[in-house]
């Protein structure tokens, strides 16, 4: 697959909208790069590896405003982490289209949610750090082993579950799973590499306009959207991938 200058643009413009809700593009870069010819492993590592340079981008704009809550983050880092590599290795073994379903039921859902009202809140250290950090690590792993399978870093599963399981403001919890999919797109994009020969040629120009719109995106997010803003962007783009 080779980088058309519509393809660019399409990339950076890709980066920017989902790094304003919390993503790197990697819910669109997968299914895209099928659409478009590669091979399933070739689209997977290619996706996580533009996902990592667009989350990498957006988060040090967030973390420079003081949006990432990284006590939160770190659980969720390390087992999400440890466990996106087996989803990649799950990738290359079994037949990935059962997974798509059921995903797109559950994206399904999830937008529906999103759309739901304004989810319930607690305050700054109001819950329990144990529960918090159990909850993180369990929600990793999970979210770690599906990101690697279907090339998506994760951060579609994230930003749900860190507003309304763990009750994280929409703000925080989007900026924070841009920091969060860092880790868990690296990981997964080291097990493609070990296991296929990378497209750099693609991948690195590529980059350029993901790392682009990765930093427009944060900045637009950091001064101008609000919560609400957020969950409406973010259930449009779950309905849309669901039915895709």
């Amino acid at each position: 697959m080779n980088l058309s200058i519509t393809l660019f643009i399409g990339i950076l413009l890709i980066s920017l909208v989902l790094t304003m809700v919390g993503l790197g593009g990697g819910l669109i870069f997968s299914p895209l790069f099928l659409i478009l010819g590669s091979a399933k492993a070739d689209a997977a590592s290619a996706s996580l590896f533009l996902n990592l340079v667009a989350g990498a981008s957006a988060a040090y704009t967030y973390s420079r405003k003081k949006m990432v809550d990284f006590s939160l983050s770190i659980p969720l880092i390390i087992s999400s982490a440890m466990a996106a590599p087996l989803g990649s290795y799950l990738n290359t073994r079994i037949d990935a289209r059962p997974f798509m379903v059921i995903m797109a039921v559950v994206l399904a859902l999830a937008g529906c949610r999103m759309l739901m009202g304004k989810p319930k809140q607690t305050e700054p250290g109001s819950k329990n750090m144990p529960g918090k950090i159990i909850s993180g690590v369990i929600i990793g792993l999970l979210v770690g082993t599906v990101g690697g399978l279907l090339g998506i870093g994760g951060g579609v599963f994230i930003v749900p579950l860190l507003i309304y399981v763990l009750k994280t403001p929409t703000r925080i919890a989007a900026a924070s799973s841009t920091f969060i999919v860092c880790f868990s797109s690296l990981t997964g994009f080291l097990g493609y590499a070990s296991m296929a020969k990378i497209n750099w040629l693609f991948i690195l120009p590529a980059a350029v306009a993901s790392f682009a719109g990765g930093q427009a995106g944060a900045r637009i997010m950091s001064s101008r959207l609000k919560g609400k803003s957020i969950r409406v962007i973010f259930s449009v783009l779950l309905f849309a991938m669901s039915l895709k």
